[in-house]
């Protein structure tokens, strides 16, 4: 009988806590528009891009923005050295990124979240033996643990997502088994073993759905290391092939006529940067958004 009066009142709360999503923030939109924009512009890279990326002209190499002084309209934010069109190169390589940021913040998220759901949820000997692998990945720099893995992988989109895999799932661990403990011993969850709820059972229908909201957050932070450790992978030339524009080439190709024309490394650089920031500007909208002490502190 206290079983079944507690199954109900903790119910409604997690429901309640999924209806949080509907608060949704200013930075959560501010977020959510940014990633939504560099997601169109990968769908959309062939009608949007004025020029094929890999097309040479060299005929105006070097050329500086259309508004200054000798510019072209044709090529609105200049050429680099091999005269390719800056404004269609930076559009392209949107494509890479979104590949890559979706990809393997949903690989490690996946991986991160079972360790953690099996750590959290069973203790003893198992969080042990997890918690000792996750202590031994994390004491190896990240990039240089990606760097090492690329080199053994070999280059392509597929060995950078599972390089970026296999480094940041002990993120997603770490974090989110916290919250597996502590929903564990809640009375809810109690109950539903009390009921018969198998291991299995318990897990995806009473602490899956209450550590979601930290999955999702750190979802999209993810999607902001992954387009940073790619282009730094690509800028080293351990990413993408030769044919394949990514804004850590664009950086590359460029910095051998950054006096000349710096419009060249500016250009992926700002790309860089307004793609991690709506990531990482969605996920503390996010936060705010789901977990009512910050959503107040905000508002106060």
């Amino acid at each position: 009988m206290q079983a079944e009066s507690v199954v109900p009142r903790n119910v409604g709360a997690r429901r309640s806590a999924w209806q949080r999503i509907g608060t949704i923030s200013f930075k959560t939109w501010v977020g959510l528009f940014i990633v939504l924009l560099a997601l169109f512009a990968a769908c959309a890279a062939p009608w949007l891009a004025p020029h094929n990326p890999n097309e040479q002209d060299l005929l105006n190499m070097l050329l500086p923005l259309m508004w200054a002084s000798g510019g072209n309209a044709s090529f609105p934010l200049g050429t680099d050295g091999l005269g390719q069109c800056i404004l269609s190169r930076a559009i392209y390589g949107t494509r890479v990124a979104i590949i890559v940021a979706v990809s393997a913040a949903t690989g490690a998220m996946l991986v991160g979240v079972l360790m953690a759901m099996l750590a959290g949820y069973f203790g003893g000997w198992v969080d042990r033996i997890i918690g000792y692998v996750v202590d031994l990945w994390m004491s190896f720099p990240p990039v240089v643990l990606a760097l090492v893995l690329m080199v053994g992988l070999g280059t392509g989109v597929f060995n950078v997502i599972l390089a970026i895999v296999l480094v940041d799932w002990t993120r997603f661990c770490r974090v989110v088994r916290s919250d597996v403990i502590v929903v564990r011993r809640r009375q809810y969850v109690v109950a539903a073993r009390l009921l018969g709820f198998g291991h299995l059972k318990t897990m995806l229908s009473e602490i899956l759905p209450a550590v979601a909201p930290l999955i999702i957050t750190l979802f999209t932070l993810e999607m902001g290391v992954a387009v940073i450790v790619e282009a730094i992978l690509s800028f080293v030339g351990l990413s993408v092939p030769a044919d394949t524009v990514a804004w850590g080439v664009m950086i590359a190709d460029s910095r051998n006529y950054l006096h000349e024309a710096p419009w060249g490394m500016l250009t992926p650089v700002f790309c860089i940067f307004l793609m991690v920031l709506g990531c990482n500007t969605l996920g503390d909208g996010l936060r705010e958004s789901l977990d009512p002490a910050l959503r107040d502190r905000a508002k106060d």
